[in-house]
């Protein structure tokens, strides 16, 4: 499944951008709507190390209940399963049903 997930976001682009001062609160509401609303999100991580981008998104991910598919340079790809996901915005559900 996770590598269909890769194909689907490769052409996302991010919807969420943490900055090199990392998560706040905003941040994570604001992915929150975004799992909610599309399932399948990309975000953009701009620190500095790469150990830091990979915690940021990891504790954004445990955070917000999703699942890290993918991290590649400065981005991440989030997958979080919604029950009720309106067809017309979840990419899960536009790209592979």
């Amino acid at each position: 499944m996770k590598k269909a997930f890769r194909g689907v976001a490769h052409h996302l682009d991010p919807v969420v951008s943490v900055s090199d001062r990392g998560l706040s609160d905003g941040i994570i509401a604001e992915t929150e709507r975004a799992l909610t609303d599309h399932e399948l999100i990309k975000v953009k991580v701009d620190a500095l190390q790469k150990a830091d981008r990979l915690a940021i998104t990891e504790m954004l991910a445990e955070q917000t209940q999703a699942t890290v598919i993918q991290n590649i340079g400065k981005v991440a790809v989030l997958y979080r399963k919604n029950q009720r996901a309106n067809p017309k915005l979840s990419n899960v559900s536009r790209y592979l049903d």
